[in-house]
């Protein structure tokens, strides 16, 4: 194994974490992973983009220094290892970085290079926005309506990877410690002797800073309502805490910033229904965030049946992988889908592409590199840069509108043009120099007002 040389481009600057915030140099040094198969494609296509966005915004007088790092298979080629030491420096060193998809091993060692990379540099926030784009193709009548951000907790839950194997030694010693110390759990195995066993750890510290997170991104960006996300009716100690411990923290830290269905109960257990929907009709009129909870599986049927109800969601971690795909696929799909691993304590952030590396497509410049594009326009807007990062959602505005896509999109848009992953990168680019009245999006259906706690009991029961 030889370890890469990282060497930083001249007259690059890092970027610094102070007083709670990153202060970000005319020149930062940005590290990036171009990605396996078909990354390759889409970063040349959207390190254009990039680079575009910025030097229209601020005419040369910011300019970004990229410095590449490797992990995957490019990585495992020149240096024998999937994941180099210097690489997971290099995003630790510089704060701010970019990842294209990458391929995870198969056999042994790390079960996944993503998520090595959010445990090693503790990035505990997955944030996943989803929104519309216009006349982009989708399976659902009104996509227009969906506006949300999801925050998935990023370190815990099963993703912990701490499992057995069913027959083996280590299989074996666990169930015996069950069987011996917790009889009435052991019983509760149906068939032990063929069992794989996972643990699911969630923790109040783990919740605690995911919820605090998304509340701030809430307030900050005058959103209207966070739902926690859980299953808690089963997992009564988990994600039920999560839950619970979410209220607890949103009604401590937050107070007169939010009303809670929690206060909701409160109230109506101590004054009655009608008391407590004209305490939250107050608060909501007040300009107050509403905090709110629903069950998982209601939530994948509401999200679709009434999608104007819901605004940021905080969760788990797999409900937040399960949800944010299945949101992806209702505003064009995980190949425009951006985002983001990020530690909001340390300033540490990862962007990345949400899709795979589809090696069937590699380097024949095709595919849609809209994911990658759209989570550079989350880093840039992260940095502060947010006049590039318009420039961004204009230009894949403006193409989209101009129906000027790869094939994905193509196939599926009557009289679309298709076009290479690097031609829609040109697209892209040109359309940024509409005038911003032209490169409007189109309204958004308003926020329905949100139904009262009641409704998050209907739906089957399990």
């Amino acid at each position: 194994m030889i370890e890469p040389t990282i060497t930083p481009p001249a007259g690059g600057e890092r970027i610094i974490w102070k007083d709670g915030k990153l202060s970000v140099p005319d020149r930062p040094i940005l590290p990036f992973i171009e990605g396996d198969g078909t990354g390759r494609d889409i970063w040349r296509a959207s390190v254009r983009v990039f680079d575009a966005a910025v030097q229209k915004a601020y005419g040369g007088a910011r300019k970004i220094a990229w410095l590449e790092v490797f992990a995957g298979e490019k990585a495992f080629e020149q240096f024998g290892t999937w994941l180099p030491d210097s690489t997971v420096k290099g995003f630790r060193d510089y704060l701010v970085g970019i990842k294209g998809p990458l391929t995870t091993p198969i056999g042994g060692g790390i079960r996944s290079l993503n998520v090595a990379l959010r445990k090693l540099l503790d990035l505990y926030v997955c944030l996943r926005p989803v929104r519309y784009f216009a006349d982009v193709p989708s399976p659902v009548l009104h996509p227009e309506k969906v506006d949300m951000v999801i925050f998935r907790e990023n370190t815990e839950d099963i993703y912990t990877g701490i499992e057995f194997e069913d027959g083996t030694p280590d299989a074996r010693r666990f169930l015996d410690l069950l069987r011996e110390d917790f009889p009435a759990e052991f019983a509760k195995i149906r068939f032990p002797a063929t069992a794989g066993v996972g643990i699911k750890p969630i923790s109040r510290e783990g919740t605690e800073r995911l919820v605090r997170a998304a509340i701030r991104y809430a307030l900050d960006n005058r959103r209207r309502s966070v739902t926690f996300m859980h299953k808690g009716n089963i997992m009564k100690y988990t994600e039920g805490a999560f839950r619970n411990w979410g209220y607890s923290l949103a009604e401590r830290e937050f107070g007169e910033q939010v009303y809670t269905w929690s206060q909701w109960e409160r109230t109506k257990s101590a004054h009655g229904e009608s008391a407590a929907s004209a305490e939250q009709q107050s608060a909501e009129a007040a300009g107050r965030l509403l905090v709110k909870d629903a069950i998982a599986d209601i939530i994948f049927q509401q999200t679709i049946t009434r999608a104007d109800e819901f605004d940021v969601i905080a969760c788990p971690n797999l409900n937040g992988d399960f949800l944010s795909d299945a949101l992806a696929a209702q505003v064009g799909g995980i190949g425009i889908a951006p985002g983001g691993n990020i530690n909001y304590t340390t300033g540490h952030a990862v962007f990345e592409a949400t899709h795979g590396t589809a090696p069937k497509y590699a380097d024949l410049d095709k595919v849609n590199p809209g994911s990658v594009i759209l989570s550079g326009e989350m880093m840039l807007r992260y940095m502060g840069w947010n006049e590039a990062a318009d420039l961004i959602l204009r230009g894949v505005e403006g193409a989209i509108a101009a129906k000027t896509v790869t094939y994905d999109f193509a196939r599926l848009m009557k009289g679309a043009r298709e076009v290479k992953c690097s031609a829609f990168g040109d697209a892209v680019i040109a359309s940024m120099d509409r005038k911003p009245e032209a490169a409007a999006k189109k309204p958004a259906t308003p926020k329905k007002p949100v139904r009262k706690p009641e409704a998050k009991k209907k739906g089957k029961k399990k």
